[in-house]
C-alpha cells in the first residue's frame, strides 16, 4: 500500500511520518486519557478496579502486575507488559509505537519511555509531523529513577539501568548500564548475587 493511501494511524504504526492531529488518532488519545484519568483518581484502596482499567487500556497484560498512580500514556493499546511487572509513581509511556516489556520488570519513579519523535528540521516539524519507533525491554530488568528511554531502543534481559540515565542506543543482556548517554558500565555476574545476599543465609 502506498504511503499516500495509508491513514495517519497506519503511518504511525508503520514507523512513517504522520500527523498526530488526525481525527482518528485524536479520538483514540482522548479515549485513553479518559481511562487514565479514572485510574489516577481512584482511591488507593481500589486496587482491583485500577487493575481492570489497565487491562482495558493496555494491548497485553499478564496475571501479576501493579502500576502506582499517577500514570500517563498516549494510546495504551501499544503497551504490552509481561508477568510480575511493577511500575512506581509517575511512569510516562508515549506509546505511538509498540512498547513491549518482558517478565519481572521493575520500574522506579519518574521513568519516561518515549517512542515518539519529531523532525529535526523545522519545516516538517511546523507542519506537526512526527514519527515513532518501537521500544523493547527484556526480562528481569530494573530501570532506575528518572530514566529516559528514547525511540527505537532495545534493552536486553537481566539488565540494570542506573538512575538518571538517558538511553539512546541498544543495551545488551546481563549488564549494568548508566549515564547520559547511557552506556555499559560492566557485566553482571553471579558474584553480584553473592555480594548482596551472602549475609541473608538464603534457604536456611
Amino acid at each position: 500500500m502506498e504511503a499516500n493511501t495509508l491513514t495517519e494511524k497506519q503511518k504511525m504504526l508503520a514507523g512513517k511520518a504522520y500527523q498526530a492531529g488526525d481525527a482518528e488518532l485524536s479520538k483514540e488519545r482522548l479515549k485513553a486519557r479518559e481511562i487514565v484519568f479514572e485510574f489516577n483518581n481512584l482511591a488507593p484502596k481500589f486496587i482491583k478496579q485500577r487493575k481492570e482499567l489497565l487491562k482495558r487500556l493496555f494491548g497485553k497484560t499478564e496475571k501479576m502486575f501493579y502500576v502506582e498512580p499517577p500514570f500517563r500514556c498516549d494510546y495504551g493499546y501499544n503497551i504490552e507488559i509481561g508477568d510480575n511487572f511493577y511500575a512506581n509513581f509517575n511512569l510516562v509511556i508515549l506509546d505511538c509505537a509498540k512498547v513491549s516489556i518482558g517478565n519481572n520488570v521493575f520500574i522506579a519513579p519518574n521513568v519516561a519511555i518515549y517512542t515518539a519523535g519529531h523532525p529535526i528540521h523545522s519545516h516538517l516539524r511546523d507542519q506537526e509531523y512526527e514519527w515513532a519507533q518501537e521500544i523493547t525491554i527484556g526480562n528481569s530488568v530494573w530501570i532506575g529513577g528518572n530514566v529516559v528511554v528514547n525511540p527505537g531502543v532495545k534493552i536486553g534481559s537481566n539488565v540494570v539501568i542506573g538512575s538518571g540515565s538517558v538511553v539512546t542506543r541498544d543495551i545488551p543482556d546481563r549488564v549494568f548500564a548508566a549515564g547520559n548517554p547511557c552506556r555499559v558500565i560492566r557485566q553482571l555476574t553471579d558474584e553480584d548475587k553473592d555480594f548482596y545476599y551472602k549475609d541473608l543465609k538464603l534457604g536456611e
